[in-house]
């Protein structure tokens, strides 16, 4: 199915803090203009990472204007692709709308990391690596 037949993409995570964040940054940066982007967490921490925010700013995206949300505060609606972004089995991951398709990246939460924090930073550079390639991918596969 073309990207273009699709209404909406959610990016869903638990915490809508970095990961699905940091994913609907660059998904806004790939699809067609007419496709709604968004991202939301089953409990939302109520703010961006800062590092997430920093990390993005690197690869030439700006998501320091993004916040943290719940699903009530997106129109389902007019989401018909629901892509989970939750780590590892540990994670409550956020059942999405019963009518989107569905797709699961399990990719580990950066903002448990720890280390040093060039250690963090890292991971944090990692996982956003790591979605953009991911995103490159669904978008390439739907185009």
């Amino acid at each position: 199915m073309p990207a273009t037949s699709y209404q909406g993409i959610l990016f869903l995570c638990t915490g809508n803090s970095c990961r699905s964040q940091m994913a609907e940054g660059f998904a806004r940066l790939r699809v067609p203009g007419a496709v709604r982007v968004y991202s939301a967490g089953s409990a939302p921490t109520g703010e961006v990472h800062p590092l997430a925010i920093r990390v993005m700013s690197e690869a030439g995206v700006d998501i320091s204007g993004h916040r943290s949300k719940g699903l009530a505060e997106i129109p389902l609606y007019s989401v018909d692709l629901v892509v989970t972004v939750c780590g590892s089995a540990d994670e409550a991951c956020p059942v999405p709308p019963r009518t989107a398709a569905r797709i699961h990246w399990p990719i580990a939460d950066p903002a448990k990391a720890t280390g040093t924090e060039e250690e963090v930073l890292a991971t944090f550079r990692q996982v956003r690596d790591d979605l953009r390639q991911r995103v490159d991918a669904l978008v390439e596969g739907f185009l």
